[in-house]
Order: structure tokens, then sequence, then C-alpha cells
């Protein structure tokens, strides 16, 4: 039983990370220099010490309301916010509106997708 929800959960965050990455493709229309250029160093600090350590704990637990990965869909948010300050003022607006509506999207997405 517990690999059957491990592999549901891993299903569901490689949908996830893939509706992320369109998320971040979507909100730059301009292509970063670096991989976190979008992310502040503290950030970018604890992200590598992460991806050091393997596959985080929270992605194998049991997660009835989806609170990991609301808590993901809010921090790509954020990021994709970030990459639009980074763009002219005048694509700005129409670049944070469509961060917002990505973000409304893929929670949509997660309130109809099944529980664990």
């Amino acid at each position: 039983m517990a690999y059957v929800i491990r592999s549901t959960t891993a299903a569901c965050l490689l949908a996830l990370a893939t509706s992320l990455t369109c998320l971040s493709a979507a909100a730059q229309s301009t292509p970063a220099t670096g991989g976190d250029a979008n992310v502040s160093q503290v950030a970018a600090r604890q992200q590598a010490q992460e991806i050091a350590k393997g596959d985080p704990a929270r992605w194998y637990r049991n997660d009835p309301e989806q609170q990991t990965l609301r808590k993901e869909l809010r921090a790509a948010l954020q990021e994709a916010q970030n990459a639009c300050k980074q763009q002219p003022a005048a694509d700005r607006k129409a670049c944070v509106a469509q961060a917002r509506a990505t973000f409304q999207r893929d929670s949509a997405l997660l309130a109809k997708a099944p529980s664990n």
C-alpha cells in the first residue's frame, strides 16, 4: 500500500513539476542567465542543500490535504513574480497576470485531483 501511495505521490509531483516548469517558462519572456537567477541567494543555498540530500521526505509522506503541493505552487508563483519584476515595466503587468492565472489554474487542478 505504501508503494502505491509513493508512486501516486511521485506521479502527482511529476505532473506538478511539469506544470510549474510551464509556469516558470510562461512568466519569463526573456531567458534567465542562470537556473537560480530569480531566486534569492539564501533560497538558492537552501535549495542546493536540499538537492544534495536527495528527495525530501515530505514528497513521500501521506498528505491528504495536499499541503506540500499547495506550498510548492505558492513558491512557484513567488518565483514567477520575481521573474516578472526583472522585465521592463511595460511587460510587467501582463507577466504578473499570466503568472497569477497559471497559479489559479494549477490550484484548481490540484483541488480536482484525488488526495492520497
